[in-house]
Parts: C-alpha cells; structure tokens; sequence
C-alpha cells in the first residue's frame, strides 16, 4: 500500500471513531434521562470504547503517515529527527493537541457512570475541534482565518451529533421492546430528532460557507476537488431525504403500522450510516486535494 492510500485510510478510520465517539457519548451524557442512561450505557458501551482507542491509534497512525509524506516515505518514519521536524511545524503542533485529546477517551474507560461518559464526550469534542486547524480548514491567516475554522467547528461537530448518532437511534428501534421503561427511550429518541433539525441545519449551512471559501473562482471550473465535493453534497441530500422520509412519514405510522413501520425505519436509518461512510471516505480522499 502507498503511503498516501495509507493516510487517506487512516483518515476515514479516524473521522469515523470521532463521530461514533462523539455522537454515542452524546446520547450517554446528554440526551438519556438520568434513570435510562445505565441501560443505554450498557448497550454502546463497548461501541464507545473500541471507538475511543481507535481514535488514539488512528491519531497516532495519521502522524506517522503525515510524517512519511513531509520526508521522503516509509522509510523516513522511523527517523527521530524527521519526527521531531515535524512536530514543530503549524501540523505537528495541532497534533500534538489531538493526541492530548484522544487521552481522555483511553482514561475514561478506567471510570464507571458519568464521569466516563463525559470524558468520552470531551475526547471526541476536543478531537473534532482539533481538526478544524489543519489541512483545507486552514488555509487562511488572520480574522478570515479563525472564521473559518469557527465554521469548520461547527460543520464538524454538527456532522458528528447527526450521522455519529445513527448508531444508537437504530441500536434503540432494536431493543425497543426489551427496554423496562420504553417511555424513557422514546424520550431520548425525541431529544435527538429535536436536536438533530439544528444539526443537519448547521451541517448545511457550514458546508455552503466552507464551499465558498475553499473554492478559487465562481462558478467552479468542475476540477477533481469540486466534482468529488458535489458527489459529497448529493450524498448528504440523499441522507437528508431519508432523515425526513423516517421522521414525518414512519415515526407517525409507528402506533397504525407496528413492525412494518418500525422495520423501514431501521433499514433506512442503516443506509443513512452506508451514505455518512460513502461521505466520510470522500472527505478523507479530496482533502489532499487542492481546492479547484
């Protein structure tokens, strides 16, 4: 495998453990009432941990390989100076912060209850933010500079409650039914449809921004960059119609349809985490692209 295959692989790796980080915590710490948050924990535990160690593994992966492609390959990743080159420039200083923050999610798995789920929260969010200030995300100085990266915040976390929150909404449809206090799981089901309109609203809006600012001229020439980013818009859209096909057609059919309904609901809700895959691999690759 060529070294610039690798990173792109370990790109999608980490992208994908930081949303499925992210957006199970956030159901664990923030949307569970407290009397249903043990059970909810004890279904995404193991999600959340193998997602939390392989967020660290992947950060330390993307270093080596950012370290190979800033030298001269393989070779030069198991040279000390060029590790140290590389720490001391703008990427190795950000990693150095992402690293940091990957710690937490590995010593969370060390505690029980809320305090591991907060900390699971807190190394994905910290995580995410990190990636605001590399690659395309910072790619101007100044004021200009740090709204971009503020809207590449949120384009980024908002991405991570909505698609890192696929998991658990279809893990809930499945258990259903062997949950004590079902009552409580709707609840949290309807916190995140609530808080998923801002989310996809937000991922929407920050994408268009982050189009208009990474693109050189309007209209685009259609280059690689922008082709690969339309076929990433699509697939966003695409996910967008299933979100709203489940939540005002299926959801109100619940009661009158029963396991029909409730079925759909789950073979939709596992294409839209294929499609958020598909979104995530395409990030991954037209990264290391330039912007045309």
């Amino acid at each position: 495998m060529s070294l610039g295959c690798f990173y792109v692989l370990c790109r999608w790796l980490h992208f994908a453990a930081l949303m499925t980080l992210t957006g199970g915590a956030a159901f664990t710490a923030l949307l569970a009432p407290a009397r249903f948050r043990p059970q909810l924990v004890q279904r995404l535990d193991k999600m959340l941990a193998a997602a939390a160690l392989l967020s660290l593994l992947t950060a330390l992966l993307l270093l080596a390989a950012q370290t190979g492609l800033m030298a001269d390959g393989w070779n030069d990743i198991v040279k000390a100076p060029v590790w140290q080159a590389v720490l001391q420039t703008r990427f190795g200083q950000v990693w150095q912060w992402q690293l940091a923050m990957a710690l937490p999610g590995v010593v969370a798995l060390l505690f029980r209850g809320r305090a591991r789920q907060s900390l699971l929260l807190l190394s994905g969010t910290g995580q995410l933010v990190g990636l605001a200030f590399v690659g395309h995300a910072a790619m101007l100085d100044g004021i200009a500079g740090w709204l971009q990266r503020a809207n590449q915040i949120v384009h980024l976390l908002s991405a991570a409650f909505w698609a890192g929150g696929l998991i658990p909404v279809a893990i809930l449809m499945r258990d259903m039914s062997r949950f004590p206090a079902s009552y409580d799981a709707v609840r949290t089901l309807m916190r995140f449809s609530r808080y998923g309109h801002l989310a996809v609203a937000l991922v929407i809006f920050s994408g268009l921004v982050n189009a208009f600012i990474l693109l050189p001229a309007w209209p685009p020439t259609f280059g690689r960059y922008t082709q690969l980013l339309l076929v990433k818009t699509l697939l966003v859209a695409l996910m967008c119609c299933l979100a709203l096909f489940n939540r005002y057609w299926l959801v109100p059919r619940f009661q009158s349809s029963g396991v029909s309904a409730r079925h759909i609901f789950m073979l939709t809700t596992l294409a839209e985490v294929l499609l958020a895959a598909l979104v995530l691999g395409l990030v991954s690759f037209f990264a290391t692209l330039e912007p045309a």
